[in-house]
């Protein structure tokens, strides 16, 4: 049987230079770049999370991330 996942990657950069990744599990169907683009904003405007290497002070992209699973089975 196979099953797959799809989970949302958001990408920032904090405040020392280092890569930050957000995951979102299962993200609404359809989530479109604008949608995406202004959440990421919206994070880093209101200071939201804090990392080991401070704010998170850039956006740099969202990325869908599908998984495929298949169950091996006897």
């Amino acid at each position: 049987m196979k099953t797959s996942d799809t989970d949302l990657d958001l990408i920032f950069k904090n405040t020392v230079g280092k890569k930050v990744i957000l995951n979102v599990e299962e993200p609404k169907k359809g989530v479109t770049k604008a949608e995406i683009d202004a959440a990421m904003q919206t994070i880093v405007e209101n200071n939201v999370f804090n990392s080991t290497g401070g704010d998170l002070v850039e956006a740099v992209e969202g990325r869908l991330r599908t998984t495929t699973l298949d169950v091996v089975e006897e």
